[in-house]
């Protein structure tokens, strides 16, 4: 098919220099979309990864700038919007990927580790949806995409980023409800990538063929469900996971508002928000007696799902 879906839209895609993010970039604006390439890093020649990206779109016949402001800062983020609106006339798409990790056991994490990483990843992409959210209305409607992860679902040694990624779970619902009635559509994916996305070469997919592979196994079993076919516990190429996200903001997707998506080997998953299992209920409340007697009901067969081997077992 040669049908462009996106011409005359305009995106920005934070995080783009590299990665998910250079590959959402490119296929955006294969689709026609207009593309500002938000990044503030530079490769080893210290040339602007933002840049570069923005070359390769042009080359190609495409449109797009390159942005490099921080977007951890109001000012940042309000200057990334206002490109899109100086350049190219408005704004009709943001894909929030940019962010930055910090792993360590909770109890040595620090408070600089903590601030940085929820900072990158919900503070930013919250900057980017309040400055950009005007525009969108302008043009009557638009599309957002978070960028979460299944290490939110409770991976060790990433409770900095595993935080920020469910606090971006919460903020795409939110954002969903109150934008609906704007025309406005917000969704969530949790992409499982081959490395790139972080500059780390075949690291990732190395490790998860090798040491990790046991730990991911259990990731799918407890929270994602039985695979009964191959392929499930391995990455998704960037391009994959770019053409999902691309499809999101696409007429075909028009419906879709408030959902959260795992992208990950060669599968597209569509997971439920957090709901009841079951309930108690008691008139007037309970005492500590009662919930002896009657949590039972509640609780029977249930184990702990999270006590399961992992690659980390000997580091404290």
């Amino acid at each position: 098919m040669n049908q462009i879906r996106l011409e005359g839209k305009v995106a920005v895609v934070t995080g783009s220099g590299r990665g998910i993010g250079r590959s959402e970039a490119m296929v955006l604006a294969k689709e026609g979309a207009k593309v500002v390439v938000s990044d503030f890093g530079k490769d080893a020649q210290g040339n602007s990864l933002a840049g570069l990206v923005t070359d390769e779109i042009r080359a190609a016949g495409g449109q797009a700038i390159a942005v490099t402001e921080n977007l951890m800062t109001a000012e940042g983020a309000e200057r990334t919007i206002e490109a899109a609106r100086d350049s190219f006339g408005g704004l009709d798409i943001i894909v929030n990927n940019a962010g930055l990790r910090g792993g360590n056991p909770v109890h040595k994490l620090t408070e600089e580790q903590w601030d940085t990483v929820l900072g990158s990843h919900l503070k930013a992409s919250f900057l980017m949806i309040k400055y950009g959210v005007p525009l969108l209305r302008e043009r009557g409607g638009g599309v957002i995409i978070n960028t979460g992860s299944e290490a939110g679902l409770g991976m060790v040694f990433n409770s900095a980023y595993a935080s920020a990624k469910e606090g971006l779970a919460g903020l795409t619902r939110c954002v969903a409800r109150e934008q609906a009635r704007f025309n406005i559509r917000c969704n969530l994916i949790r992409p499982r990538a081959t490395a790139g996305n972080t500059g780390g070469g075949d690291w990732f997919a190395k490790n998860l063929a090798g040491i990790w592979r046991p730990f991911v196994q259990s990731l799918g079993r407890y929270w994602i469900g039985e695979r009964g076919h191959a392929g499930w516990d391995r990455p998704a190429p960037p391009d994959s996971i770019a053409a999902f996200v691309t499809w999101l903001c696409t007429p075909a997707a028009q419906h879709i508002n408030g959902q959260d998506f795992f992208v990950g080997g060669d599968e597209v998953a569509l997971l439920t928000p957090p709901q009841f299992v079951s309930t108690l209920y008691h008139e007037g409340g309970w005492t500590i007696d009662m919930l002896d007697r009657m949590a039972p009901n509640m609780t029977a067969g249930m184990v702990d799902a999270f006590r399961v081997p992992n690659p980390f077992d000997n580091d404290d």
